[in-house]
Parts: C-alpha cells; structure tokens; sequence
C-alpha cells in the first residue's frame, strides 16, 4: 500500500463515524430477492456513507460475497485488489468484484469521506467487469455530483425499509449507479485525443474526412485512434461520422420539407441515390418511407 496516504497510528475501525449512515439488509430478505423477478438481476445487500472515516480499514482475505463499489467524495485512502494497489482520491470510484481478496484503508492525515454499496445479482458481474472492456477497476468519474446523489437516494431507500417494492427501487437506482460508473470508464475524458476527435467529426456532419488526416489532427497514429473509437462506440471513425451524418439526416427528415437530395448534400452525400442506399441499410427503410413513418 502507499504509506504516505496510510501512515500514522495503527487505530482501525470498521464502522462508527460521526454522521455516518449505514444499511444492511437482513440476509434472508437478500435471497428472497435474488429469487425474485425485478431483483434476482440485481440485488443491494449493504450501503452507506462514511464521512472523515478516520482510522476505517477492513480487510477481507477470502474477498466478500457481494460485489463492492466505492466512491470518494472528499480524503484519500487506498484500496488494495489481490497484489495491486489503488490511491482512492476525490472523484475515484472503485469496483471490487466478488470473492476477490482484497483490503482498503483511509489515509491517517487526511481520512476520505467515501458512499459505498454491496451488490450481488446475476447482471452484476457484466456491469462490472472486464467484459465491457473495462481496462481497471478504478474510475475518475466526471460527473461525481451526480453519482453522489444516486448513491444518496439509494441509501435513503434503504433507510426506510426493506420491502419488496423497496428493494425494487434500490435495485434500479444500483443499475444506474453501474451504468453511470461503466460510461465513465469508457467514454472519453474532456480534452482527450479522442474527445477532440468526436468533436471534429460532429462538428463536419457534411464532410468526409480520412482516419489519417483526423489521426494526425489529434496527435495519434490511426490505429491507435481507431482503437480508442472501436473501445468508446463500438466501431471505428469512420462508423461514428456515419452514425452523426445519419442523426442529422432523421432530423432534417423529421423537422423540415428538404428534399431527399437536399438532405443527402447537407450530411455529405453528392450522389442522392448512394444516400439513399446507405440510409437504408441503417434504417431499414429508405429516407421518403422514414419520413412518412408516424412517430411521436
């Protein structure tokens, strides 16, 4: 571990902090949820916040049962997974998968305030794990505010009761918290090569622009961008220009009286007829027969 964030009086604790909130629910409600539809995908079996947790350790040797995610808000400490170390700093969220040893301590100096939860369910491990490419179990999240505020609703849903339609609730605000922590691993910091990237494609909706010309624009080689775009979007740049061009010819089909053509210039398409072939193949349809589709 890294002693300059741990160093001090060996004083350990589990619980007990000034101001703290804490919830577990009892056992046997846990695996009648993991029974029951709604909750069997997903169940919070402990969570609760931890301000200024000076002297908080645990230490799990066989790991836990539950998958465990960790933000910090305020402080430091560090988490230990197996033999790797991770500073936990404002804005970090960590998961810890389960049954993985593992321990994790509050800095001595300046002791984190930290919300946290317990989650077990058949979909947590695909949420959380290297599956969706997910390079570390450590995050910098952007929008921490956010994030705080959902684990905040899911806490204050377990402090009322712990109900069926309780346990609902805290389930879907848990699935959000992962989605939210998932799209942050993956999708692109501000400022990145990548970010800039997206920027200039959605910023050129009627050009064509070569993966090289754009690579070099960012500073990266192209395959190491087309790397970073297949891992945020699922293909590569020239799939994302695609899919931006399309957006807005739905939104010129949709919100004005242009022309197939006209539409097919504005996204940068010369050929109306080549438009037309490609809109269909994205959409199934071609762009009169989406245009006369009821929507809304």
């Amino acid at each position: 571990m890294d002693e300059t964030l741990i160093s001090g009086p060996p004083f350990y604790r589990k619980t007990g902090f000034h101001n703290e909130r804490l919830c577990v629910v009892p056992r046997p409600q846990v695996e009648a949820a993991l029974e029951r539809a709604g909750t069997r995908r997903m169940t919070v079996t402990d969570a609760g916040y931890f301000p200024a947790a000076s002297g908080h350790r645990r230490v799990r040797a066989k790991g836990a049962p539950e998958t465990i995610v960790i933000l910090c808000v305020a402080g430091a400490g560090v988490v230990r997974i197996a033999d790797e170390s991770y500073a936990l700093t404002p804005g970090a969220c960590i998961t810890i998968p389960a049954h993985q040893p593992h321990d994790y301590q509050a800095s001595y100096d300046d002791p984190w305030t930290i919300w946290w939860m317990h989650v077990r369910g058949t979909d947590v491990a695909e949420l959380t794990g290297p599956m969706l490419g997910i390079p570390h179990p450590l995050t910098r999240l952007r929008a921490v505010e956010g994030v705080a505020a959902l684990f905040d609703e899911l806490v204050g849903l377990l402090e009322r009761r712990h109900s069926p339609a309780q346990l609902l609730a805290a389930s879907g605000v848990a699935w959000q918290l992962l989605t939210r922590i998932v799209a942050d691993s993956i999708l692109p910091a501000e400022g990145s090569p990548l970010e800039r990237a997206m920027h200039f494609l959605e910023a050129r909706v009627d050009s064509n622009i070569q993966v090289g010309e754009l690579a070099a624009m960012v500073g990266l080689s192209p395959s190491h961008l087309s790397a970073l775009f297949r891992r945020a979007t699922g293909g590569g740049p020239g799939a994302f220009h695609t899919s931006v061009k399309m957006a807005r010819a739905r939104q010129l089909l949709d919100t004005t009286t242009a022309s197939v053509a006209e539409v097919a210039a504005a996204v940068g398409y010369a050929d109306p007829l080549y438009f037309s072939r490609h809109f269909r193949r994205v959409h199934g349809v071609n762009p009169t027969q989406y245009r006369a589709q009821h929507k809304g």
